[in-house]
Order: structure tokens, then C-alpha cells, then sequence
């Protein structure tokens, strides 16, 4: 059976995680593993005794070992919640549903907790999203440069997704892409816009054509078009006017450092876009 993980923070974006993990697992008839990360900050001692003399330093930090300990139960008290909460979300829509609760960090722990996954979904932004708009969550463009595996970053809120566009630049991952959209249940019954971001060039015209042609195999309804334009803005543009309910695109084609200087489109789009993303390494 496929399996999908889904990570959950108690952000409001939780609950669209769940309910796109719900709508994935009922396309492939997958089960999926709800997880909750404590962070170190949570879970772990915090010196804070400072500089202070030594009369009072023992009593202090007594103290502080007493809170560090709270802090960790009410972490672990919140931590289960949450997972409860969502594995009551998800199995109302007649799937099947683990928890898994962890102390450590994202990053590291993203490689084993993924291993067996086909599909990754996180949220966008996480706890302090009514708060940062313009920002991504701290760990997301980090946690999508690392995962392996297909990763879906959730919109704020579920929509029914019937209709794709396909961000295609003739790249290995934006190939990829067109490859596990064939290939994959998950689309089953879709429609899908190829865009690629390009003036006409015979090359990724035949590129584009073969991907459309690929795509009408798996029996998808298909259309392709090449816009002249920045890729941020074509993509944008092009998800408005097809009424488009998912994006699919390769995920950070240039170098970190490339990246760096002259900005990314993936982290532009990740950053603004208004549907759920579905990218690929």
C-alpha cells in the first residue's frame, strides 16, 4: 500500500495539510502517517541562569530544571493533541491513519521519517503564519531542498483539485515531474495545462509535445502553451486564468548559491501562490 506522511505543527495550515493528506490517500488508496516533531527548544534544558552570584545560583537553577521539566510534559501533552486532532480529521474520510510523535529537529529527522513515503505534505507556513505573511515557515525552503521524495506543500485552506498546471522548463526535475503525473493515481481523472515559460523555441516545443502527448496516454485532459515571460509571473498569471487547483513543477533547478544571489523561482511561487504546490527534486 502507497504512504503518505504528513507533518503537522497545530498551525492553522494543519488542518489543510490533513485534509490534502485525506484527499491524496483516497486517489491512491494509500494510508497516511501523521507526524508531530518537538523541537529542542521544547523538549530539552535551557541554560538561563546567567551570570549571577553564587549564593543563588543553585536555587536558581533547581528552578529552571523544575520549568525545563514542565515545559517538556506540556510539550508532549501538546504534541499528542495535535495528532490526535488530525488523525480524527483524517480518518472521518474513511482512512487508514498512524501518529508519530518525535523530539529533534525537521531537518534531521526528515530523511528516516520519509524512507517509505511516497508522498510528503507540509504547510506552508507554520505557528506565527497570521503573523508572516511575506515569509515562508523557518524550516520549509530547508525541508524542500532536502526531501527525496515528492513533497506537496499545502495551501491555507482545501480546495477540490480537478484541474493541474504543469510548470515545464525542460529541466530533469520538471521532466520528472511530467513522468510521476503519468505515471501516478493521484491525478486520475484530472485535466492539466502545460506552461512553459520560454519564446518559441523548437526544442522545447518538441519537449512540451511529448510531455502533453505522455500525459493524454495516462488519460488526462490535456493543453500546453509557451508564454514569453519572467517564470514567476507566467506561472501566476496562467494559475488565474485556468482556474488551476494544484501547481506541479521541479523544485530549485539551479545551484544553491545561484539561487542565493539572483532569488528562485520555486521559493517566489512557494512564497505567493494560492494553491498547493506539488514539487519535485
Amino acid at each position: 500500500m502507497s504512504k503518505i506522511v504528513a507533518f503537522v505543527d497545530g498551525s492553522i495550515y494543519s488542518e489543510s495539510v490533513c485534509d490534502h493528506a485525506a484527499w491524496a490517500a483516497k486517489q491512491l488508496s494509500a494510508e497516511v502517517e501523521v507526524i508531530h516533531i518537538i523541537g529542542r527548544r521544547e523538549s530539552g534544558p535551557q541554560d538561563l541562569s546567567g551570570n549571577i552570584g553564587l549564593g543563588a545560583r543553585s536555587k536558581l537553577i533547581e528552578d529552571l530544571a523544575k520549568l525545563d521539566e514542565e515545559r517538556a510534559k506540556l510539550a508532549q501533552k501538546r504534541g499528542r493533541a495535535i495528532l490526535e486532532d488530525a488523525e480524527a480529521r483524517i480518518a472521518a474520510h474513511d482512512v487508514t491513519v498512524a501518529t508519530r510523535l518525535r523530539n529533534g529537529d525537521l531537518l534531521e529527522e526528515l530523511t528516516t521519517l520519509t524512507a517509505d513515503a511516497d508522498l510528503v505534505i507540509i504547510g506552508k507556513r507554520g505557528e506565527a503564519a497570521d503573523f508572516a505573511k511575506l515569509h515562508l515557515g523557518s524550516n520549509l525552503e530547508r525541508v524542500v531542498r532536502a526531501c527525496q521524495k515528492p513533497i506537496m506543500v499545502a495551501s491555507r485552506g482545501f480546495n477540490p483539485i480537478k484541474k493541474l498546471l504543469v510548470a515545464f522548463d525542460g529541466g530533469a526535475s520538471a521532466v520528472k515531474a511530467v513522468d510521476h503525473v503519468a505515471q501516478s493515481g493521484l491525478f486520475q481523472g484530472l485535466s492539466a495545462n502545460i506552461v512553459a515559460a520560454s519564446a518559441e523555441n523548437q526544442d522545447l516545443r518538441r519537449q512540451i509535445e511529448g510531455a502533453a502527448a505522455m500525459l493524454q496516454d495516462a488519460g488526462l485532459a490535456v493543453e500546453s502553451n509557451m508564454i514569453e515571460g519572467q517564470p514567476e509571473t507566467v506561472i501566476a498569471d496562467s494559475i488565474k486564468e485556468t482556474g488551476a487547483d494544484m501547481l506541479v513543477m521541479g523544485a530549485y533547478g539551479h545551484s544553491r548559491i545561484r539561487s542565493m544571489i539572483i532569488g528562485s523561482t520555486t521559493t517566489q511561487m512557494i512564497q505567493s501562490c494560492h494553491v498547493p504546490i506539488l514539487l519535485f527534486r
